[in-house]
């Protein structure tokens, strides 16, 4: 079987050979950390990223079948971004700068953790009209036609390939900050936060509409979200179910029509909250399942939802930075979470600094024992 057919047969709950070995990539730490230890050529370390050549290099090496993250999709951010320039260099050497969203972040020499958030400019109703509406606007160019209509002649057909579909809230998140957005929800123009998440979503469904018409297939659709964290939700889940939920389900239901049935989304932090409003509009697939401190997500998903959740994640990625007993009982773990079909392993997000190699080597190849 092919890596592919391994992955939707799963999936869909059909029979296989054995687990697929699949991983979620690396912080660039990391790879850098392991060319100074030896343990890879340090061409592999520079410019690597998800589907790289190199990448798939570094598969071969470690005893990775595939990355799962292999999405394609189309220019659905802000068009034209905000210009990108400093503001303000700060006694501590820290520099005050303006990102492509419009938002003020305060960048730490040498830090590479996201950045903390000093201002925003979306506050109010003219500046959603007059600096960002004008943005968030869908034109042909956003999406490369000629580049899907030669789709299916070019993709690889070993392993899934996605279509990213973008964001819901996620985005509009990162544009508002986190204390923005929760002002412009209970701001007294009532109807301006979900203005502008309308707005958003219906220039990314124009995106993937687009993209779909001109024939090229995938074998699901994507959404990045990261609107959680570890107490739960960043918004009510009445509020998100009010304002997002037909926009899932616009383009979970442009999706089906296109014959895409798995459709995952990545969000970190606690999502239980969340997971009624997307199971119901079509969301199946929980990745990478982020494990902290509150445990496994998918055991009680799976027992609330049954087989309407599949999963791609929840291996608790810290056990490749302890030793051999910790990652055995990992995979006792996913085992078990794996004996019901629908979920597939893999490190719950990006492999970070202080992984060991060897440990990670050593896990591609058990989990390959799992079978079915």
């Amino acid at each position: 079987m092919t890596n592919r057919e391994r992955a939707l047969n799963i999936l869909h709950f059909k029979p296989v050979d054995r687990m697929p070995a699949v991983h979620f990539g690396y912080w660039p730490e990391l790879l850098t950390e392991w060319a100074e230890q030896g343990k890879i050529p340090k061409e592999l370390a520079e410019g690597n990223y998800d589907g790289s050549e190199k990448e798939r290099e570094l598969d071969r090496i470690i005893g990775w079948d595939f990355n799962w993250y292999r999405t394609v999709g189309s220019n659905n951010h802000l068009f034209p971004g905000f210009e990108a320039k400093p503001l303000e260099t700060l006694p501590d050497g820290s520099v005050r700068m303006q990102n492509g969203d419009g938002v003020i972040e305060r960048v730490k020499p040498g830090v590479t953790s996201i950045p903390s958030e000093d201002d925003y400019l979306l506050k109010d109703r003219e500046a959603f009209e007059t600096l960002y509406k004008p943005r968030m606007q869908y034109f042909p160019e956003r999406v490369n036609v000629e580049y899907y209509k030669h789709f299916n002649e070019t993709r690889p057909m070993d392993v899934p390939v996605g279509l990213h579909l973008g964001s819901v809230i996620g985005n509009i998140r990162n544009i508002c900050t986190v204390i923005g957005m929760s002002y412009l929800i209970f701001d007294e123009d009532e109807d301006l936060f979900a203005d502008i998440v309308d707005t958003y979503a219906e220039m990314q469904y124009k995106c993937a509409e687009a993209i779909l018409e001109t024939g090229a297939k995938f074998d699901f659709a994507h959404y990045w979200e990261d609107i959680c964290f570890k107490n739960g939700p960043l918004l009510s889940p009445e509020v998100f179910d009010d304002i997002c939920a037909k926009h899932y389900q616009k383009r979970n239901d442009l999706c089906h029509r296109y014959g895409i049935d798995i459709i995952s989304l990545d969000c970190d932090g606690v999502t239980d909250k969340l997971l009624p409003t997307w199971v119901r509009t079509g969301v199946n697939t929980m990745f990478p399942i982020e494990i902290g401190v509150w445990g496994d997500q998918f055991g009680p998903a799976r027992e609330k939802f049954g087989k309407d959740v599949l999963g791609v994640g929840g291996m608790d990625k810290t056990a490749l930075r302890r030793d051999k007993e910790a990652v055995d009982c990992e995979i006792e773990r996913l085992t078990r979470l794996s004996a019901e079909g629908g979920f597939i392993p893999c490190p719950d997000h990006r492999l970070m600094p202080g992984t060991k190699f060897e440990l990670v080597q050593y896990y591609a190849e058990k989990i390959k024992e799992i079978k079915f």
